[in-house]
C-alpha cells in the first residue's frame, strides 16, 4: 500500500500512475489480439459484429465502473483518515454489491441481446456473429464488474501494482486461449468471447483473493453478512452521478455508432481497428485521471488541501505533455497499425482520416479528466455529471447531426469528440470556480 499524502508530488502521481496505465494495455492488448485473430483469420466481416458488440457491453458496465469511482474516492478518504476497520467494512460492502448487481445485469443482457443489436442498426451481414459473440462475452460481466470494483479498492489505498500483475496473467490466458481456439479449433468469434470468459474470470479471482487477504481476512461469503447500507449510500451518492455519466456517454456514442453503421462495412471496421488503436491515447487519460482522484481523496482525507491542489496541477501538466508527444509519434506510424487490422487499403484510408482530427486535439481530454478527477476526489459528483453529460449527449449529438448534414464523411463523425471535450472543461470550470469558493477548499489548510 502507498500512502499519497507524503513525499514527491511529481514521483508519487507518475509511480502510482504507470502500474495503472501498464495494466490497462495489458487488457487493451489481449482485448486487441480479439481483433487481429478475428480479422486475419476470420474476416472483417468478423471484425466488424465486435465492434457493432463492444458498446453495449461498455454501456452495461458502466454503472459499475461509476461505482468504481465511487469506490475509489470513498475508500481513499478513508483510508488517508486511517480507520482501517471501517475500511475493511467498505471491502466487504463493496464485494458482496459486486455479485449481486453483476448477476443481474448478465441475467438482463442475455435476455436483450437481439433487442439491443437490432436498435443499434446492425447490419444483417454481421447481425449473428455479434448475437452469438456478446452472448457469451456477457457471461464474464460478474467477473468484469467484481474485477473493476476490486481494482478501485486497490488503488485506493495506493496500490496500483497488484491489478497490473493480475491484468498481466489475464492477458496471457487470454491470448494462448485466443490462438487455441481461433486459429487452432477454428471458432471465429465465438472463440474470442470464450477467451475473454476465461481471462476475466481468472484475472477478477486473483485480484479478489488479494485484496480479501490483505485488508479483509477471514471468510470471503461473510460479506453478505457485513453488508453496511450506509457505506454503499455513501459510495453511491458519488458512484450513481458517475455510473450515469459513463452510462449515458456510452449511450451517445451508441449512437454514434448507429451512424458509423450506416456507412461501407469498410468504414465500421475502420472504426472498429480505431476504437483499438485510440487506447493508446486514451488508457493515459485514464490513468491519469484515476492516480488524481486517489490523490486527491487521500490528501482530502488526511486534510492536506494544498498538496491535493498542486498534485493536480501536476498531474494536468504532465498527462498534457504525454499526449503530445504520443499523437506525434502515432501519427507517423498510422498506417502500419492500422495495416495490423486490415490488409484493405480502403479500411487504412478510413483509418488515417479519422485519426488525422482525433490524435493532435488528445490533450485536450486529459485536461478534462484531470479536471474532473480533481473536483470527484472531493466527493463531488452530481454537478460534474451534469455538465459532463449535457456536454456529452447535448453537444456532441448536436453536432454530429449538423456536421454529417453539411457532409457526410468519416471526419466528420471524429470532430464532434474535441467539440464535445472542449465544451465539457468550459462548464467544470464555471461549477469548480462555484464549489471551491463556496466550501473555500482551498482555502482552508
Amino acid at each position: 500500500m502507498r500512502e499519497l499524502t507524503k513525499g514527491s508530488i511529481t514521483k508519487g502521481l507518475i509511480y502510482f500512475m504507470l502500474p495503472i496505465l501498464a495494466g490497462s494495455l495489458i487488457q487493451q492488448l489481449y482485448n486487441t489480439v480479439d481483433i487481429i485473430l478475428v480479422g486475419k483469420f476470420v474476416g472483417d466481416h468478423a471484425t466488424a459484429s465486435i465492434g457493432a458488440s463492444s458498446l453495449i457491453v461498455t454501456c452495461m458496465i458502466g454503472f459499475f465502473n461509476g461505482m468504481m469511482v465511487g469506490t475509489n474516492v470513498i475508500a481513499a478518504q478513508i483510508f488517508g483518515s486511517g480507520n482501517r476497520e471501517k475500511l475493511k467494512k467498505t471491502v466487504q460492502t463493496v464485494f458482496a454489491f459486486g455479485i449481486l448487481g453483476g448477476l443481474a445485469l448478465m441475467v438482463i443482457g442475455l435476455l436483450l441481446t437481439p433487442t439491443f443489436l437490432r436498435w443499434m442498426n446492425t447490419p444483417d451481414v454481421i447481425f449473428e456473429q455479434a448475437v452469438s459473440y456478446l452472448r457469451i462475452y456477457l457471461l464474464s460481466i460478474v467477473s468484469i464488474v467484481l474485477y473493476n470494483l476490486t481494482s478501485g479498492i486497490s488503488r485506493a489505498v495506493g496500490d496500483s501494482s497488484t491489478p497490473m500483475v493480475v491484468q498481466l496473467i489475464g492477458g496471457f490466458i487470454n491470448v494462448v486461449v485466443d490462438i487455441f481456439l481461433i486459429v487452432g479449433l477454428n471458432m471465429g468469434v465465438v472463440g474470442a468471447a470464450v477467451a475473454t470468459f476465461f481471462s476475466q474470470t481468472v484475472a477478477a479471482l486473483i485480484l479478489v483473493h488479494q485484496i480479501q487477504t490483505k485488508l479483509v481476512g477471514g471468510n470471503f461469503f461473510a460479506c453478505f453478512k457485513a453488508f453496511d447500507s450506509n457505506l454503499l449510500s455513501q459510495i453511491m451518492k458519488i458512484g450513481i452521478p458517475s455510473g450515469v455519466q459513463a452510462m449515458i456517454m456510452t449511450f451517445s456514442n451508441i449512437i454514434i455508432q448507429t451512424q458509423i453503421n450506416s456507412f461501407p462495412v469498410d468504414a465500421i471496421t475502420a472504426f472498429t481497428a480505431f476504437f483499438k488503436i485510440e487506447m493508446v491515447m486514451y488508457l493515459p487519460v485514464i490513468a491519469m485521471g484515476q492516480a488524481v482522484v486517489s490523490f486527491v481523496g487521500q490528501n482530502y482525507g488526511a486534510k492536506q488541501l494544498d498538496r491535493a491542489k498542486k498534485g493536480v496541477r501536476t498531474g494536468m501538466i504532465t498527462g498534457c505533455l504525454l499526449l503530445i508527444g504520443l499523437s506525434t509519434f502515432m501519427m507517423i506510424f498510422i498506417r502500419p497499425a492500422f495495416g495490423i487490422f486490415s490488409e484493405s487499403a480502403s479500411v487504412i484510408d478510413y483509418g488515417v482520416q479519422i485519426t488525422s482530427i482525433m490524435f493532435p486535439l488528445y490533450f485536450i481530454d486529459m485536461i478534462l479528466e484531470c479536471l474532473s478527477a480533481e473536483i470527484r476526489g472531493f466527493g463531488q459528483a452530481f454537478w460534474p455529471m451534469v455538465c459532463t453529460v449535457f456536454s456529452f449527449v447535448v453537444v456532441r449529438l448536436a453536432s454530429l447531426f449538423i456536421l454529417l448534414s453539411i457532409h457526410r464523411e468519416v471526419r466528420m463523425i471524429s470532430m464532434v469528440y474535441p467539440i464535445s471535450w472542449t465544451s465539457a472543461i468550459l462548464l467544470l470550470l464555471i461549477y469548480r470556480s462555484i464549489f471551491m469558493k463556496k466550501n473555500k477548499i482551498y482555502e482552508n489548510k
